[in-house]
């Protein structure tokens, strides 16, 4: 219903920045991501403060439903470096999500050996 109202804007981020889509895709609510991604103003690369995409929310959180939905767009980078030099391959690595790291593996820019400001690597979490 809310999305039918004029005065909606699906693409408004909070104070954080933070999108209904990155909400949706932060929390795995893979219907909901579907919906907004069905929208033309809505930006599904939208980074919030820090730097971090809805697919980096999904992917660190383990959302595979959600982080193989993501990519289908073409404005989608994969390997999007936050505020601190760190890809989302990074942050699954180092939370141990293996069917998501599998995912975002099989996307051809992603990669495995790219370092954060520190030099530290996603492969250098997954050992």
């Amino acid at each position: 219903m809310l999305l039918g109202r004029e005065e909606v804007n699906p693409d408004k981020g909070d104070r954080s920045h933070q999108t209904p889509v990155l909400y949706a895709a932060k929390r795995g609510h893979e219907g909901v991501v579907k919906m907004l991604l069905g929208r033309e103003e809505v930006n599904p690369d939208k980074p919030d403060n820090y730097g971090q995409t809805p697919l980096s929310h999904a992917a660190r959180n383990g959302h595979k439903e959600v982080a193989k939905i993501l990519p289908k767009r073409e404005e989608v980078n994969p390997d999007k470096l936050d505020k601190w030099g760190r890809t989302l391959l990074w942050y699954t690595a180092k939370c141990k999500h293996e069917r998501v790291v599998k995912i975002l593996l099989g996307q051809e820019e992603v990669s495995p050996e790219k370092p954060d400001d520190d030099g530290r690597t996603p492969f250098s979490f997954a050992t």
